[in-house]
């Protein structure tokens, strides 16, 4: 069985030797040293999205990374102790799991809220609706609304500035990818469902297996009884770190995604 197959049963305490990691990899270790990261590649790299400027979304992105180091460090502890008892650390890995869980969904969420704004950005700008949502949030309200202040700040600059436009098109098509992974992982563990299909229930939700490489908890996505792959926590902090290097997919290519993550038809 090759070293990225096993899983956490096959794993002894020699399996774990950081000099051998480049044996196994042509390109050296699957995921990169946590030691190496800064802390705020994650709100860096969000806020570098097209109009990702709302302080209170900012503060979402930075809390991401906060609780993504933590995080790291706990994954790192259950795969030591994966090594050195031969044994899942239940204790651990339960925490881990409940912990990881919360750190998607929060993150779904940030990306949820921002790709929703820079449709309704795009769908208004098209209508000619700007000028009148612009209208609609400078209404007094008998106080000071931060909240409706920061989206008309995002509504005059596409106004002042439309190519904004084509910016926004071009990052919600860099972040489909790792979006759609998020949301099909996030109905599996919220709702305990397939994504796109809400009457069928996912096969096992909120179960994952220790990832033999960072310790993170893979977990399936499936599309009804085929199984597309797997996904950790790890995976989506550094696809959400890898943002600005990631290019501008074509329409075909998301085209062809989209029907992959699909499956067979039924």
């Amino acid at each position: 069985m090759a070293p990225d197959d096993t899983g956490p049963d096959d794993l002894g305490p020699d399996d774990f030797e950081p000099e051998e990691f480049e044996d196994f990899h042509d390109d050296g270790p699957r995921y990169g040293d946590v030691s190496e990261l800064g802390g705020m590649e994650i709100p860096t790299a969000l806020k570098g999205l097209t109009l990702f400027r709302d302080p209170y979304l900012s503060m979402q992105a930075f809390n991401l990374a906060i609780v993504d180091g933590f995080l790291n460090g706990l994954e790192q502890q259950v795969l030591r102790r994966l090594i050195d008892e031969e044994r899942t650390p239940i204790d651990d890995a339960m925490f881990l799991n409940a912990q990881s869980q919360m750190w998607i969904f929060a993150a779904y969420e940030v990306m949820r809220t921002w790709r929703q704004r820079a449709k309704d950005l795009i769908k208004w700008h098209a209508n000619g609706g700007l000028q009148l949502k612009l209208a609609a949030l400078k209404e007094d309200q008998g106080f000071h609304h931060p909240g409706n202040a920061s989206r008309a700040a995002m509504l005059r600059d596409v106004i002042a500035d439309p190519g904004l436009v084509d910016g926004l098109r071009d990052d919600l098509k860099r972040t489909h990818v790792l979006f759609t992974r998020m949301e099909y992982l996030r109905v599996s563990l919220a709702k305990h469902e397939v994504s796109g299909k809400a009457k069928m229930l996912a096969i096992a939700p909120g179960y994952g297996r220790i990832n033999s490489w960072c310790g993170a908890l893979d977990y399936e996505l499936n599309s009804g009884q085929y199984i597309l792959g797997y996904i950790n926590r790890r995976d989506i902090a550094d696809s959400l770190r890898a943002i600005p290097s990631l290019p501008v997919p074509s329409d075909e290519e998301l085209k062809s995604f989209d029907a992959f993550m699909k499956g067979p038809p039924d």
